[in-house]
Parts: structure tokens; sequence; C-alpha cells
């Protein structure tokens, strides 16, 4: 009966073993929603419908991609405007002409900012019948605070102990992770136009992504409430959210650079403390 029972437990330990190292299958990213968890890799395959609220830069940064990058490979010229209901592909150059779903409403993704300073063009989807237009983008200006800046123009984003650490492997953290108490300021780490302001990428809470350069952009993550909107051009120590805890286990920001559309090492960029 001792023997039986040994037989029986080598089995049932072979069979876990067994479930655990099988690979699991690849899924299609055709017509992901709102809540499809971001890329640790640019996706390759499979393609995405376009959703009220999204703009090319949220598509590109939760697909791994780098905006400019994916603008081409859909023949997106500026000011990158997108339909709800369009096509983005990640597999395959799109043809001329097929990039676009004719009857949708229109979402664009604010370009860089004018050497003047004005605010580039946003244009949002036309209200519905009997309902009030959405208001426009206003540079409505939150505190500035002063900030030590590092050699190649970036401060940090947030006081407090720093609690998590980036990681190279996809797998685990794309950024930082920054401790602090709920509602205090969140800030610009560097100059740069607001790209995307809300809730929709799964695992980042309230988010507000920057964009400072064709090369840079960077996401704040977990705040509490959002200050800025799609549009606005902010200055570096400028006040974008409240440190919250939306999309986490206890208050934090959750703080990303990525180059090119690649996680990079905050800690490589921002001042020493």
């Amino acid at each position: 009966m001792g023997s039986v029972r040994v037989l029986l437990a080598g089995f049932l330990v072979s069979a876990v073993l067994a479930g655990c190292t099988t690979p699991s299958s690849k899924v299609q990213v055709v017509d992901r929603n709102n809540q499809a968890a971001p890329a640790r890799v640019p996706v390759t395959s499979g393609q995405y419908r376009v959703q009220r609220g999204d703009t090319l830069y949220s598509i590109a940064f939760r697909y791994g991609w780098d905006w400019k990058a994916l603008a081409a490979r859909n023949n997106i010229a500026a000011p990158y405007t997108i339909r709800v209901g369009q096509i983005i592909r990640f597999d395959q150059q799109v043809k001329p002409g097929q990039n676009v779903a004719k009857t949708a409403p229109v979402v664009t993704t604010p370009a860089t900012a004018k050497p003047n300073g004005s605010s580039p063009p946003v244009v949002v989807a036309p209200p519905a019948s009997g309902t009030a237009a959405p208001a426009p983008v206003t540079q409505a200006q939150t505190p500035i605070q002063p900030v030590t800046r590092s050699t190649t123009g970036w401060a940090w984003p947030a006081n407090g102990p720093l609690i998590g650490k980036f990681s190279s492997n996809g797998s685990l953290n794309k950024g930082i992770d920054i401790a602090g108490e709920l509602g205090q300021p969140v800030l610009a780490a560097s100059d740069g136009s607001v790209v995307y302001a809300g809730s929709g990428l799964r695992g980042y809470g309230e988010l507000v992504i920057i964009k400072h350069s064709d090369t840079y952009v960077s996401a704040y993550g977990h705040n509490r409430r959002l200050l800025v909107r799609e549009g606005q051009q902010v200055k570096a120590g400028q006040t974008i959210a409240e440190m919250g805890s939306t999309g986490a286990d206890r208050v934090k920001l959750h703080f990303e650079i990525r180059r090119q559309g690649k996680p990079v090492d905050p800690l490589q960029y921002l001042p020493n403390r």
C-alpha cells in the first residue's frame, strides 16, 4: 500500500511540473480593448482597432512601439490623426488609403509644440446629437516648482524614497517606483507636451504620458487625479497630477522614460540625490 502511495505522489508531481513547463500559445493582437496589458517587447503581429480615448502615442506605448515607427508603418502623417474604428497594423506596411475608417469620429494625437509656443491642434470626436461640444484644451497653469535638473535636462518627478528599480528584463519593472503621500504633487520630469492623460492602459491606473522630443517620452502612473490634458505644454517641475494608488497596491508613482519606444533606466537620466 505504501508503494502505491509513493507511485501516486510521483505521478501527481510529474503532472504538475509538466503543466508548468508547457509553453503557452501566442494570443493574436486583434481588436484588443483598452484594457490590454502594455507589451514587454514590440508587438509585430496582428492589429489593433482604435477606440475612443486612444491616441497614437498611447497605442505605441501599450504595444512597445516607437510612435514615429508606428505612424510610418500605418502611413499616418502629422498631426497624426487617427479615427475610432481605424485599424492599426503591427505586422506589415499599410497601403495608402487603407488606414482610415471613413465614417468614424476623429481622434487626434497632439503634435509637438510649435516654436512660437502655440498649442498643437487637438481634434476630438464630434458630440452626439443634442449634447454639448467638449471643452477645448486649455493651457491652464498648474504650479511649477524649482527643480534640480541633470546635465541631460531631467528632474525627479516626485519627492520620496525609491521603492522599485528598473529591470532590463521585460517581465519586470520598466521604470522606477517612488513612494509618497496620497495627493502629493507629481511633477513633469522635463519640458514637453502631454500626449495622453487617462486610465486606458491596464496596470498603470490614472496615467500621464509626456512627449519631450522625437526620441523621448515619459510616463507617470498610479495617480489619484490628473491635472493636465492632452495637448497641454508643460515645463520641468510643473505639477501634472496628484500621487495615488490607482492600479497599485499602495500609494506610489510609477515613472518611466522611453527612448524610441524602448524603456530605459530613469536613474541614468535623473540627477543624483
